[in-house]
C-alpha cells in the first residue's frame, strides 16, 4: 500500500526534544504545529515514573492527549533517571538489572493506561566487568520478562537498535527475537538515522526489510558512521524514499521526530520539523521514491561509529572522577 493510497503518514515529536518545557506546554505546542502524536520520554519533569501521584498525573494526560487529538508512544531513554551519576545506568545488562525491569514494567503499565502504541527500549551498553556471553544471556532474560506484561497490557514492545549498544543493528534485533521464540509483542523500534549511521543497506531498503515488525519509527537525519541525530537536511538522508517505503509497507504507527540534544530551540526546531517532512511527503507521493541523491545505494560497511559516542564516553569517566571527589570530601 503505498503513502498515496493508504493516507499520510503520522507525525510525532519526541518530548525529549521539549526538555526545557512543561509536558503539557510541550504537548500543546507540538499539536498546535500539525503534529498527530508524541514520543513521550518517562523523564524527570515528564511523567516521573517515581513520583508521588502517577495514577493522576498519567489520567490527566490520557485526557488532555485526547483532547489534542494526539497518540503516543512511550520511550524510556531519559538520562539519569535510575542513577543520578550515570546516564543510563543501570541497563538490562548490569548487575543491577531488576532496577531497569521495574521501569521498564512501570512504563508497561504508563502504556497501558495511556493507550500507547508501543513501549520503546534497548539493550544498553555492556558494562565493564561484563562478558560478551553474560551481557547477552542477561538481555534475553530480561526481555522475556516483559514479554508477558506487555501482552497483558496489549501494548506491544518496540526494542531499538542503539549505535554503541550490545545490540546496534537490524540483525542483532533478529538474533535477539529468535532467542526470545519470536513473541508477537517483541516488535521493532527503527531510527530512520540508525539505518544511515551504520546499517549496511540503504535507508528504504532497511524500511521494506523489517516493515512487517515495526511497531515505532523514529525519524531524525544523520551522517554516515556519526551516531549524531541532526535536523533535517544537515545529514545524508534522501528522506522521499524513506516516506515512500513506509507508506508502501502500510506503516500507520507514528513516525516520530527524534532530536533529543535540540530542546534549546524546541518550537523552532519543530516547526522546520514538520514542514521539512511535509514537503518529503508531497514529493514522495509524487513518485520521487526510489532513488537516493544524497546517500549511497550499494551495501557499505562501518567499522567505528564516531564523535558523539566518544564525547559522551568521556564525559561519563569525567562524572566518575567528580563522584569520587565529591565522596572523598564527605565527613
Amino acid at each position: 500500500m503505498s503513502a498515496a493510497a493508504g493516507g499520510a503518514l503520522r507525525f510525532g515529536y519526541g518530548t525529549n526534544g521539549f526538555a526545557n518545557h512543561r509536558l503539557t506546554d510541550a504537548c500543546e505546542i507540538i499539536a498546535g504545529l500539525g503534529y498527530t502524536g508524541v514520543a513521550l520520554t518517562l523523564d524527570h519533569d515528564h511523567l516521573d515514573p517515581y513520583a508521588p501521584g502517577l495514577a493522576r498525573r498519567t489520567a490527566e494526560l490520557a485526557d488532555r492527549l485526547r483532547d489534542l487529538g494526539l497518540g503516543v508512544v512511550i520511550e524510556t531513554g531519559a538520562r539519569y533517571l535510575l542513577d543520578p551519576w550515570h546516564k543510563h545506568a543501570p541497563t538490562l545488562l548490569h548487575d543491577e538489572r531488576e532496577t531497569r525491569l521495574d521501569f521498564l514494567r512501570r512504563a508497561i503499565a504508563i502504556g497501558e493506561d495511556l493507550g500507547a502504541e508501543a513501549v520503546s527500549f534497548w539493550a544498553g551498553v555492556r558494562p565493564d566487568g561484563v562478558g560478551e556471553d553474560v551481557a547477552w544471556e542477561r538481555l534475553v532474560d530480561g526481555c522475556a520478562q516483559l514479554v508477558a506484561p506487555a501482552e497483558a497490557a496489549g501494548v506491544p514492545l518496540g526494542f531499538e537498535p542503539e549505535p554503541g549498544m550490545l545490540v546496534e543493528s537490524i540483525a542483532g534485533w533478529r538474533r535477539l527475537r529468535e532467542a526470545l521464540g519470536a513473541p508477537a509483542a517483541f516488535g521493532l523500534t527503527l531510527d530512520i538515522g540508525h539505518c544511515r549511521c551504520l546499517e549496511p543497506d540503504p535507508v528504504p531498503s532497511c524500511v521494506t526489510a523489517v516493515a512487517d515488525h515495526v511497531v515505532n519509527v523514529q525519524i531524525d537525519d544523520m551522517r554516515r558512521g556519526v551516531h549524531e541525530h541532526l535536523e533535517f537536511g544537515e545529514g545524508e538522508i534522501d528522506f522521499p524514499p524513506v516516506l515512500r517505503a513506509l507508506g508502501d509497507a502500510g506503516y500507520r504507527g507514528l513516525v516520530a521526530v527524534e532530536l533529543p540534544r535540540h530542546s534549546h530551540a524546541a518550537p523552532s526546531v519543530a516547526a522546520r520539523s514538520i514542514d521539512f517532512l511535509r514537503e518529503a511527503e508531497r514529493e514522495a507521493a509524487a513518485g520521487r521514491g526510489t532513488a537516493g541523491e544524497r546517500e549511497a545505494t550499494e551495501k557499505e560497511t562501518v567499522t567505528e561509529i564516531g564523535t558523539v559516542e566518544e564525547r559522551e564516553a568521556a564525559a561519563e569517566r569525567e562524572t566518575v572522577d567528580v563522584r569520587e571527589t565529591v565522596e572523598g570530601r564527605r565527613p
